[in-house]
């Protein structure tokens, strides 16, 4: 039986207090790691990192940070390696989303997203780096989405910045690999969270009204997806324990879809 065993390991996940980064500092408590739940919303951040201590048995701190600010997130991680001995794991999960026609796009929202979507990882990785380094050991897992393997209408920021994600990782994976350093991309396609039902209103509005939100959602994300099912964040939080596991050690640069066979087509 495969038994994913991350003790005496710290994992630091950005936008870890809902959805995939929850899920996914779940299942990296599940095997053991200690929890960094990081993210710019503090009171949900420090409840999150509460119950999953209390329900894994493993030390969890929320942290604070917002991750536009390059300055902040060399803090927020040399802080969390230091009161935790180290670091081990960086998840890039914080995200936002902004649905538009580009011809009506504000330059502010494309500036926005590229900014948490994009540059955050850069900055994140580039201040672990040295932590990993020092371990001889580390993995970074980037949640970019299936829209960092094709594209898609009205989302020119978002699939230009998960794009930019998927090139990072292998970048980041060849550049680690003499230092036991593994980086790979989670490519997840319609999760049921709090991005995706956000994304609703815009979405209806786009494709010219006369749809509820519900069937603006569907035709956005399940009619592309063969399954024809939202995927469940607990599936993708999994996979994420497993690319931080030893037995993933040859898996790196990879771009990894979990996205019910959308981008299959």
């Amino acid at each position: 039986m495969l038994s994913i065993d991350l003790h005496d390991r710290v994992s630091f996940v950005t936008g870890g207090a809902r959805g995939i980064g929850r899920a996914c500092a779940e299942a990296l408590a599940e095997a053991g790691s200690a929890i960094a739940v990081v993210d710019l919303d503090g009171d949900v951040a420090a409840q999150t990192a509460i119950e999953v201590a209390k329900a894994h048995g493993v030390t969890a701190r929320a942290y604070v940070c917002d991750v536009r600010d390059p300055a902040a997130i060399r803090r927020t991680v040399d802080l969390a390696a230091t009161e935790f001995g180290g670091l081990d794991h960086l998840v890039n999960n914080a995200g936002v989303q902004f649905v538009s026609p580009i011809a009506e796009f504000p330059d502010e929202k494309y500036l926005n997203v590229r900014a948490i979507d994009l540059d955050s990882v850069f900055y994140a990785s580039k201040a672990a780096w040295p932590h990993f380094v020092a371990r001889k050991r580390g993995r970074i897992v980037n949640v970019a989405s299936v829209q960092g393997l094709i594209g898609s209408p009205f989302k020119v920021a978002y699939v230009s910045a998960k794009h930019g994600v998927v090139g990072m990782t292998k970048v980041l994976a060849i550049e680690g690999a003499e230092l036991g350093i593994t980086a790979n991309a989670i490519c997840p396609g319609a999760v049921m969270t709090d991005l995706v039902r956000g994304q609703a209103a815009g979405l209806a509005a786009s494709y010219g009204g006369g749809i509820t939100e519900d069937e603006a959602l569907e035709r956005a994300f399940l009619d592309a997806m063969p399954t024809k099912r939202f995927i469940e964040p607990a599936e993708v939080g999994a996979l994420c324990a497993y690319l931080c596991s030893d037995y993933a050690i040859s898996i790196t640069g990879a771009p990894i879809s979990i996205d019910g066979g959308w981008a299959a087509h």
